[in-house]
């Protein structure tokens, strides 16, 4: 290949060329010359080779194009959804913490399940997140679940009502129940080294500007004005090198 390179530049570099069509149609009449030039120690040229001994073995093109393909490896979830690329596709609900591969094209997405296809969804960009038909998600699919929405409920009411009324939203705010199992697991993880007071205050706050996501809920909780209480005051750290009032007296 890179004889060849030389060859046809050594040739044309003398040459000017005002488009690319012509330029294009030089090397094709250098590349021709070289092909059909016979080689000395072989008595044979290029193209004679090729299509002696190269072309009977080769194969034909494929039918099809050839698509790229992305292997990975997914845990299905308590929704019955696995992520790929922050978008959720529906797998059977007997697959619930089951180990799946996925297999994502630039057109499909397929879930394989010990070598089974379990599921095949067209690959969305854009749009809703959750890729769920209704028939495909009744509640009264929760008793295969660890967790279903009355479970969550209860343990939000332990809590407090504010968290209580926070997993309520979350959970009405889905299309399907089970479509807000993720936010409510992640809100029990973040609520569990919190004191109830400032949990109760984060949940009404939450409910009250409509973030019921665990990212903003998350944020809500490091934002120490926004968690506290409504007329709670700020804690005041007591430090020796702080100037009292009667510093200035």
């Amino acid at each position: 290949m890179r004889f060849g390179h030389t060859c046809i530049l050594g040739r044309l570099r003398r040459q000017s060329f005002f488009s690319l069509a012509e330029a294009n149609a030089a090397i094709a009449g250098a590349l021709d010359r070289i092909n059909d030039h016979v080689m000395r120690r072989l008595g044979v040229s290029r193209r004679h080779l090729f299509e002696t001994v190269e072309r009977p073995a080769l194969a034909g093109l494929p039918a099809q194009d050839y698509q790229f393909a992305e292997l990975r490896l997914a845990r299905v979830a308590t929704d019955y959804h696995v992520e790929f690329k922050r978008f959720f596709y529906f797998v059977p609900h007997s697959l619930i913490r089951q180990q799946v591969d996925l297999r994502a094209t630039a057109r499909a997405i397929e879930i394989f399940h010990r070598g089974n296809r379990a599921a095949v969804h067209q690959r969305r960009y854009a749009g809703r997140r959750y890729g769920t038909n209704p028939e495909h998600m009744p509640s009264s699919h929760g008793r295969y679940a660890e967790w279903t929405p009355e479970r969550f409920r209860r343990w939000a009411a332990s809590v407090g009502p504010q968290t209580e009324g926070l997993i309520i939203a979350i959970l009405e705010s889905r299309p399907h129940p089970e479509q807000g199992f993720r936010t409510c697991l992640g809100i029990l993880r973040l609520y569990r080294d919190l004191h109830r007071d400032h949990a109760e205050a984060v949940s009404a706050r939450a409910v009250e500007i409509g973030r019921l996501t665990c990212k903003s809920i998350a944020a809500l909780i490091t934002n120490h004005k926004a968690a506290r209480p409504a007329g709670t005051p700020g804690a005041i750290i007591d430090h020796a090198n702080l100037r009292g009032p009667g510093y200035f007296h």
